[in-house]
């Protein structure tokens, strides 16, 4: 397996930016997601690191090679698309045996090491059938199969689980994380699905508009968004914003809206401007203990737990609270919230202002 090492990589077709300097690392071994709506360069990037696209500048380094120029054939990597992209006329044990025939390797290896494949997938007993008939989920194994066979440096992913049914794509993500942790191998995955990347993930790039938004961890994302696009792609609900206009010190740890003050982390800048309260729902608390009210507008009933939906002085929001609690549509309920969990945003970049934000979760682009 390798280590996957992008330098200010960009792309562009025709007058279109589609990726714009976006730099970082894949570690050697590491489950690696690029997230992002459509169309926002994600595709672009993981085929760029396969070979399927050469990129406009910057560098590509595979296991310490750089291979920016080189073609797909010549960089050891295996690719999963959406699709499956099976030979329909031919079973599944031609299907997995193909890479390895056209490499040349002795027909007993190549026996052997598609029954070990098969053997790690759990489809043993569809090897001699025709694909055409197989379902979704068989296929979509017979796809990471024939990847897998070739034991190559890196496993490149394109939405593999996006032709599935909703149930159907949980269980296979549980059995493809399984599966990556059993090999330890290198993976860059594609997906537009926050859930899919948070379940499956060590790290995780958010893009927008060909831009990298953020790098980090699946919790530092979630918890310290580094921008408003993040905060709200991320989470369902997405973190609530308040929007105010307030003149902060630097070293501020507290926050004026509508006259009632809530704490905050501790602020690295001063700042004067249009600024943005971001809280997650869970982190919003109904509490009779507070003055700061909002009119209770709807509830959502989720079991364990429920959202309601508020308005507030300086906006609506919606709080994740435990089914149980009360909330009557048309009451005016006090609001609090945890001062750990807020992020204060810039309104005009939609920069998060947090003091322990790590540096490294933005790149340049």
């Amino acid at each position: 397996m390798a280590e996957i090492v992008i330098k200010d990589l960009r792309k562009d077709f025709g007058d279109f930016n589609a990726v714009k300097a976006s730099s970082f690392t894949i570690e050697d071994g590491e489950f690696f997601m690029l997230l992002g709506p459509s169309g926002c360069g994600k595709t672009t990037t993981l085929r760029m690191i396969a070979g399927l696209e050469l990129p406009t500048s910057g560098e590509i380094y595979i296991d310490g090679e750089e291979v920016g120029r080189k073609p797909a054939s010549e960089r050891d990597i295996a690719f999963v698309f959406q699709m499956f992209a099976l030979y329909p006329h031919m079973n599944v044990r031609k299907n997995m045996s193909y890479p390895l025939i056209s490499q040349g390797m002795p027909k007993a290896r190549v026996k052997e090491k598609v029954a070990e494949v098969a053997r790690i997938l759990g489809i043993e007993d569809i090897l001699n059938r025709p694909v055409g008939g197989l379902s979704g989920g068989d296929r979509q194994r017979v796809a990471l199969g024939r990847a897998i066979v070739r034991d190559p440096k890196a496993f490149m992913m394109d939405e593999p689980l996006g032709a599935l049914d909703a149930e159907f794509r949980e269980h296979m993500a549980e059995e493809l994380r399984a599966l990556h942790d059993r090999m330890g191998a290198t993976t860059v995955y594609v997906t537009h699905d926050q859930l899919e990347a948070m379940q499956m993930g060590d790290k995780i790039v958010v893009m927008n508009h060909g831009v990298i938004e953020q790098f980090g961890t699946p919790q530092d994302i979630y918890d310290k968004p580094a921008t408003m696009f993040v905060a709200e792609f991320i989470g369902s609900p997405p973190m609530n914003f308040l929007r105010f206009h307030g003149s902060l010190e630097a070293g501020a740890t507290e926050v004026t809206l509508s006259g009632h003050r809530f704490g905050m982390p501790q602020l690295r800048e001063p700042k004067d401007g249009d600024l943005v309260f971001g809280v997650r729902p869970e982190h919003v608390e109904l509490t009779d203990s507070s003055d700061y009210r909002g009119e209770v507008l709807a509830t959502e009933y989720l079991g364990t737990t429920q959202i309601v939906t508020l308005d507030t002085p300086d906006g609506q929001i919606k709080a994740r609270t435990p089914s149980g609690q009360p909330a009557r549509v048309g009451e005016r309920v006090g609001l609090g919230f945890n001062p750990a969990t807020i992020t204060l945003f810039d309104r005009q970049s939609g920069r998060a202002l947090r003091s322990d934000l790590n540096e490294g979760v933005l790149a340049h682009g």
